[in-house]
């Protein structure tokens, strides 16, 4: 049974940095994608990052462009993000997702962790 754990979410002041990590497991292949999506109240679930596990390729949104750093360690079956100069409007829960698809689109990701609030405020 395939299984993603995010782990390291939590509050923080405008500015501050926060690390998430994610374990996947369960996997009988690795998948071809591991990613960030974060959904804040109100608002629909958008994907924030990726990785391409075979080659290591990374794909941001513009509004984390330079703050937030996706990376992999396959070794450890485990993906992290790393988010810098966080602003309020990060606030949001972070979801792990893994996929198989081909379409080089946010839909090529169906599987997806429970989440870690992450809340940066004043």
């Amino acid at each position: 049974q395939e299984h993603l754990a995010e782990s390291g979410g939590g509050s923080v002041q405008p500015g501050g940095s926060l690390s998430l990590s994610c374990l996947a497991s369960g996997y009988f292949d690795r998948p071809r994608l591991m990613g960030w999506f974060r959904q804040a109240p109100g608002t629909e679930r958008e994907g924030v990052a990726k990785i391409y596990t075979k080659t290591g390729r990374t794909y941001y949104i513009d509004s984390v462009k330079g703050r937030f750093t996706i990376s992999l360690d396959n070794t450890k079956n485990t993906v992290y993000l790393q988010m810098d100069s966080l602003k309020p409007e990060d606030t949001a829960m972070y979801y792990c997702a893994s996929g198989f698809g081909l379409s080089e689109t946010w839909v090529d990701f169906d599987s997806w962790g429970q989440g870690t609030q992450v809340t940066v405020s004043s």
